[in-house]
């Protein structure tokens, strides 16, 4: 029964990935993945929210829906595609705005949901 939400808890995540980043990269276009920030800064708040959360809310809601949504391999990518593009303003902004802002989403998060 666990697996069964975390499938569906993730494909739900997924496809809230994919329609925030077309949203987003149609309406803002720039250098920073805004995109990808939001999504994880979302997470994070999400996650940070869940703590203590029963077994079956934390599988759909926190290992499906937020692993599906947020994304670390995505956020690695396009830093070194920034790196790479020698826009190291803009991969240190990146690094720097997804782990503060979403460790911070995390904390505020975890502080509501309390």
């Amino acid at each position: 029964m666990t697996a069964l939400l975390v499938f569906l808890g993730s494909a739900a995540g997924a496809s809230l990935r994919y329609l925030a980043d077309r949203f987003v990269r149609s309406r803002y276009p720039s250098p920073l993945p805004w995109a990808t920030l939001a999504v994880n800064v979302a997470g994070c708040f999400a996650l940070g929210w869940l703590v203590g959360a029963e077994p079956a809310v934390w599988a759909l809601a926190g290992t499906g829906v937020c692993g599906g949504l947020s994304t670390y391999s995505t956020f690695g990518y396009e830093t070194v595609a920034l790196l790479e593009r020698e826009r190291y303003g803009w991969a240190l902004a990146n690094v720097l705005a997804n782990v503060v802002v979403g460790v911070g989403a995390a904390a505020l998060g975890w502080w509501i949901g309390r």
